[in-house]
């Protein structure tokens, strides 16, 4: 190799450990274990620098003191802690019991030190927690995920991690500019943003069209992205649209696109697997996503 060869190669080896240039992939594991420290490794194993939060009760701050040292020692990341309940639930007695969980798990992410604490905004159906209903595009819904989210918040006033809602095709916020005007509303320095690009797909021009859908993502909430989720979408041929959640790299959604805007984020935020059936599903979508990773030239930590 020449002198200029070399010279270019290692500027290309240090362009790629830029932090600006690579970023953090994570996923559940199934190891059966209870131990920070066991956990911590095993991602590390799997080539994972990013993990969903391991049980623990934000009361028992030894367990969730030693949940963040024995991950900050494998350099793996807490991205996020989820919360998984219906704020809006039309029970008033539900609601108010959702919510109380959801700020425990918003006292969760503090205590570890959780990249945020993640939940969707809920919806106005009685059966189905995360389900249509003619107002989630509301005006009603809209203000009452706005006081949700304050009140989450302001609840236990996070430092370190941030509140987030997660976007879905059929309840507010369902797009970029959806999140931007919800973001301006809660007008709370701890609140930031979830990003699942599949969510976002319920029609098929967003399907066709994800790679300007995920960077009109980026380009508008960008600095406020705090985790984001890594799946796939195939469309179901049928007599309507049917979109299904598929294996990373066996359905449509432009993972270079998406690696390559998530790379440029100042906040670091993880790219996390998820919605598999088994490990072999995870080993597959995690192969994937490096393969793209490498061909597009961002690194992972």
């Amino acid at each position: 190799m020449t002198r200029r060869g070399f010279l270019a190669s290692l500027a290309a080896v240090k362009a790629m450990a830029a932090p600006g240039n690579k970023i953090r992939l994570g996923g559940p594991v199934f190891l059966k274990s209870d131990d920070p420290g066991e956990l911590a490794r095993e991602h590390r194993r799997l080539g994972y620098s990013a993990a969903y939060c391991p049980k623990a009760d934000p009361a028992d701050s030894v367990r969730c003191r030693a949940i963040e040292e024995a991950f900050k020692k494998e350099n793996v990341v807490i991205a996020e802690v989820g919360a998984w309940r219906n704020m809006l639930d039309p029970d008033p007695e539900k609601r108010k019991a959702n919510l109380d969980y959801v700020i425990r798990r918003m006292e969760l992410a503090e205590a570890v030190g959780a990249r945020c604490c993640v939940d969707i905004a809920g919806s106005f159906n009685p059966k189905v927690w995360y389900g249509p209903h003619p107002k989630n595009f509301s005006r009603e819904f809209f203000d009452a995920t706005v006081e949700n989210c304050r009140k989450v918040i302001d609840a236990v006033k996070p430092k370190r991690s941030k509140f987030s809602i997660e976007m879905m095709g059929w309840a507010l916020p369902s797009s970029p500019g959806e999140y931007l005007e919800l973001l301006r509303a809660v007008d709370r320095e701890a609140f930031g943003v979830h990003v699942d690009v599949c969510n976002m797909v319920n029609s098929p021009a967003r399907f066709y069209r994800n790679a300007a859908l995920i960077r009109e993502t980026f380009s508008k909430l960008g600095r406020w992205i705090v985790s984001c989720h890594a799946k796939d979408l195939a469309w179901k041929v049928e007599m309507n649209v049917h979109f299904v959640e598929v294996i990373p790299g066996t359905g449509e959604i432009d993972y270079r696109t998406y690696v390559t805007e998530l790379a440029k984020l100042p906040t670091g935020a993880p790219l996390m697997l998820e919605h598999l059936k088994k490990p072999e599903e995870y080993e597959q979508g995690k192969n994937y996503i490096m393969k793209v990773c490498r061909e597009a030239g961002v690194g992972l930590f």
